[in-house]
This record gives structure tokens, C-alpha cells and sequence, in this order.
């Protein structure tokens, strides 16, 4: 029997104590890993929103105005090492007025003797025009699965914002550059993965 003048705690609520440490301990371990894997698409969530880092804009349609000022945009396209791909698109550069629709065309052409499959990273430069750049159609972080020897083209439709035209830091801005870096996608792949995936036309 436990002598109750004894200040040391009972076997019984220090094992209470121990428990309610561990789950502590396992809930604040979860609520980290849960934070780790939030971050990454919070972090391209706030990327989208504000153009940070040259990030584009995605857009269901294009807006109605169009302004009669032009802007050069040019095209660039790389690939990483480790991926046997050439790409790069097919017109170096194009004149769009701000709030028209253009397309654009990027080839892809798998140069090696097996299956392989690629993903896209993209974005604009100078990084202001992130938030003004925005595309409706894209090949980008969706896989691109090539057979041998084949070749596909990518196409993108974009446009920029009119809203371009309050930002007085790029009253002068004449061109900007989209690119394009093709990585080699080693992940799970989709069901359609087992042929070629081609971006929606």
C-alpha cells in the first residue's frame, strides 16, 4: 500500500505521465512529416499566386482586352543530364500583343534505344512577369513517355495579362523568355504511361 506522506509518485500515474509523453511526442512527429509534404505544394500554391521566381499563371480562357502593345517572347528549351531527349522549340521567338492568344510549339525527340519518360520544369524571365504571364495550355509537370527513336511536339498556348500595363515597373519591358528543362521522371507512372502520353490538344 502506497503511504500517502510519500512525495515520490506512484508506479500507476507516472506511467500515465510516460504515455501521455508518447503520444505527445508521436503527434508532434506526424504534424512535422504532415508539414514536410504541405510545403512543397503550399510554397508552388504561393508561387502561382504571386509569380515568384518567374512562376506563370495558370488560366482557363484569355482575357477580352487586348492592348496594341507588343512583346517579344522568346522560347527556350534544355534538357537535364541523365535524359537522352533533344527538345527545344520550333520558332526561337514570337510577337504577342498583351491579352492575345498564341501558340507556341516545343519538340521532343527521345534519341535512345528504350522507353523514357520525362517531366518539365518552367518559367519566365525577368521573374516580374511571372504574375503576368499565364498559360491555358501546358505540357509542363505532366509526364511525357517516349518510345524509341519517337518524337512528339508540345504545344502551349499563353497570353499576358493587360494588367501588365499598370505596373510602372515594366512600362519598358519589350521581351521576355519562357523555358523549359525536361527532367528525367523516375516516379510512379499513370496507367496511360505504358505508351506515349500526349498533352491535350
Amino acid at each position: 500500500m502506497t503511504d500517502p506522506r510519500d512525495p515520490r509518485p506512484s508506479p500507476s500515474g507516472s506511467n500515465r505521465r510516460h504515455a501521455a509523453v508518447g503520444v505527445a511526442c508521436a503527434a508532434l512527429v506526424a504534424a512535422m512529416v504532415g508539414a514536410s509534404y504541405a510545403a512543397v505544394p503550399l510554397y508552388n500554391m504561393f508561387c502561382r499566386a504571386t509569380g515568384y521566381g518567374g512562376t506563370t499563371q495558370v488560366a482557363e480562357q484569355a482575357p477580352k482586352a487586348v492592348l496594341d502593345r507588343v512583346i517579344t517572347v522568346r522560347f527556350d528549351g534544355n534538357v537535364s543530364p541523365g535524359l537522352p531527349w533533344k527538345f527545344g522549340p520550333e520558332a526561337n521567338e514570337v510577337k504577342v500583343k498583351i491579352g492575345e492568344t498564341k501558340l507556341a510549339l516545343f519538340k521532343a525527340t527521345n534519341v535512345s534505344d528504350r522507353v523514357v519518360t520525362g517531366t518539365a520544369s518552367y518559367n519566365v524571365t525577368p521573374d516580374q512577369m511571372g504574375a503576368y504571364f499565364s498559360k491555358i495550355q501546358c505540357f509542363c509537370f505532366t509526364q511525357q513517355t517516349l518510345q524509341p527513336g519517337e518524337s512528339i511536339d508540345m504545344p502551349v498556348v499563353f497570353f499576358v495579362y493587360p494588367s501588365i500595363a499598370d505596373d510602372p515597373q515594366l512600362d519598358k519591358l519589350t521581351q521576355l523568355t519562357l523555358s523549359y528543362t525536361f527532367y528525367p521522371d523516375k516516379g510512379p507512372k499513370s496507367a496511360s504511361a505504358a505508351g506515349p502520353e500526349r498533352p491535350k490538344t
